[in-house]
């Protein structure tokens, strides 16, 4: 299946891909599809293929701090959340994140892709993000049933159907999902008009990564390399940590990247580079990897002895990220709601292991539920937060980092307008801190804060590559960021008192009854907070003088054939999961890459 070091060292490739993530493999596929280009993939994870832990739905987190499937990254101490580190998972082997993450289908509203193209990226807009993300999909629409039971309408949606991604609704959906949503609707947030064609705002219900032929996951391993492994042009390469880029030549005014060095089973290799290098290691590695390579912020460089090859500051600079807790609620014993806290009994754990094989149970159930909301719709002080945040902005204009004040005057626009408040259904216990009640089923309605203000770097501070880069998130620098946050807490608590969700619940769990005033919820965030693990812009696309660091062909600025593909690109975060967006990333890509794109 995969390749081995024979097939691979001191060997030529017209295209080296660092990564085989959701990213990588998707490039990898569409450039092999003409036979006549070779193409070498790097992972330093293992393949997992065919592994039940990754294949099977719903298991949530349970990958989690394995080495055979997770990075255990880590952020620094964060001095906004009492000095706490945050772990920053990502999938390792195969597929990347796309074989771990929780399956989630969404898309990003319209004017926000938009703004990649408003920030100097000409080409990358809403038009051709809809163009490419159809080449990946392979929808299939539910069937009647559940339709019917979830009163839902695809009138007006339009997603590939002839794509090698699976894309469906998981074959078991509780109907107290349907009441959630009218909970939302009764609460002020209408049905969403097109929530997967440009315009999200509003409650709906959203696919997975799901094959609903045979029940399990779908993810970049099934959708681009399984298909394609007996390509003779396509090598993957496992267990292959790449170490650095290397150049042709030291003495060039301009970088051309001649070969890649790697580490496999304890040695080190070279493979050599005919045109690009294409990197795909993901936000938190990419820019450790440019650095090693001597691309990046020669005060960074200088303190590790890397000599500077490529001047250029924003190499992990803009890293941005998405954030989220719940409010876990006790459902009533008599409300017919199957939940994943059954599965901590060891028999019914093991009962619907058994039942996955029949296409029934609770492996066979997915993440569905999903509300995005404008500020105004969650709380009366929306434009006195707003207003704030802007009035701070222009006091302190002068004093930011090139191109910050550009994405500040977006975000503006998005706190009055845009619908970043996003409200998630899932289906179990999220109890931090009170632990639940043995026995007891519950739901948790999340609050995912997506639009933030506030700016982390990621560099690296060994000259080892398999020394972690530092991660410091600098969570909460911007007081902004607290205040939408409390506020959307305490819209998804009020929602127990909204039927028909007031009628299935039993109590709150957590926050829990002690927790009630403003700053009583801030500390209760600190504590409690987590993240979805959707960082960005630590390779941000934006003008060089912006600090940025790759083009809008994702080559990196000083250099004539290294690109980057992954999310580290994405200049200004959006409100969506991520996955769907770095397959539309890697889609226009390999078209800019093959020379075909037209903007």
């Amino acid at each position: 299946m995969c390749a081995t070091i024979d097939h691979v060292k001191d060997k030529s490739f017209d295209y080296i891909i660092c990564g085989s993530g959701t990213a990588g493999l998707t490039v990898a596929a569409r450039l092999t599809e003409d036979p006549n280009t070779t193409v070498l993939v790097l992972e330093a994870g293992k393949a997992n293929i065919g592994d039940m832990a990754i294949l099977r739905p719903a298991s949530y987190g349970s990958h989690l701090g394995k080495p055979e499937y997770s990075w255990n990254h880590q952020t620094i101490k964060q001095k906004m959340t009492g000095d706490s580190a945050h772990l920053w998972h990502r999938g390792k082997g195969l597929g990347g994140s796309s074989a771990i993450n929780f399956h989630c289908w969404s898309k990003p509203a319209a004017h926000e892709i938009d703004d990649f193209e408003r920030l100097g990226n000409p080409g990358w807009n809403w038009k051709n993000y809809e163009k490419y993300i159809r080449r990946t999909e392979g929808f299939t629409p539910p069937r009647e049933e559940i339709r019917r039971s979830l009163q839902m309408n695809f009138d007006n949606w339009d997603l590939g159907t002839s794509g090698p991604l699976g894309i469906s609704y998981p074959s078991t959906v509780n109907e107290g999902e349907l009441k959630v949503q009218q909970t939302f609707q009764n609460a002020g947030i209408p049905l969403a008009p097109r929530p997967m064609n440009g315009d999200p705002a509003g409650t709906f219900f959203s696919p997975c990564t799901y094959d609903i032929k045979t029940h399990t996951r779908t993810y970049a391993t099934t959708a681009f390399y399984l298909p394609n492994k007996d390509r003779p042009n396509l090598k993957v390469l496992v267990s292959a940590h790449v170490n650095r880029i290397n150049p042709a030549s030291d003495s060039e005014t301009e970088f051309i990247a001649d070969s890649v060095e790697f580490e496999h089973n304890g040695q080190v290799y070279t493979a050599r580079a005919n045109k690009d290098v294409i990197v795909s290691a993901g936000a938190l590695k990419t820019p450790q990897l440019l650095e090693l390579s001597g691309i990046g912020d020669p005060t960074i460089l200088g303190k590790l002895g890397i000599p500077v090859k490529v001047e250029l500051p924003g190499v992990g600079t803009n890293v941005q990220e998405h954030m989220l807790l719940a409010a876990t609620l006790e459902l009533r014993d008599d409300v017919e709601y199957q939940t994943l806290d059954m599965l901590s009994d060891p028999e019914i754990f093991q009962k619907h292991i058994e039942l996955h094989s029949t296409g029934t149970g609770m492996f066979t159930t997915g993440i569905i539920g999903f509300t995005m909301a404008t500020l105004s719709q969650v709380t009366p002080k929306a434009e006195e937060i707003v207003k704030a945040a802007e009035d701070k902005i222009k006091k302190n204009a002068n004093y930011y980092p090139p191109g910050l004040l550009e994405q500040y005057k977006i975000l503006l626009e998005r706190l009055r307008h845009a619908a970043g408040c996003e409200f998630i259904c899932f289906p179990g216990c999220w109890a931090l801190p009170n632990p639940p009640e043995k026995g007891k089923r519950h739901i948790a309605i999340a609050a995912a804060l997506n639009h933030t203000f506030s700016r982390g770097n990621i560099h690296a501070i060994s000259k080892e590559p398999k020394d972690d880069p530092e991660y410091d998130a600098r969570y909460f620098d911007e007081e902004v960021d607290f205040k939408v946050w409390v506020e959307m807490v305490k819209f998804a608590r009020n929602l127990r008192n909204i039927a028909p969700l007031r009628d299935m619940i039993e109590k709150e769990v957590s926050p829990g009854p002690d927790i009630q005033t403003d700053e009583e919820i801030a500390d209760w965030i600190k504590k409690t907070m987590g993240t979805t693990w959707h960082t960005a812009g630590s390779c941000s696309m934006l003008p060089k003088a912006m600090d940025g660091v790759v083009d809008p062909q994702l080559k990196v600025y000083g250099t004539k054939n290294v690109r980057v593909v992954d999310l580290s690109v994405v200049p200004l975060h959006f409100a969506a999961h991520t996955q769907a967006t770095v397959y539309a990333i890697a889609e226009q890509a390999a078209d800019i890459i093959k020379g075909t794109f037209l903007a």
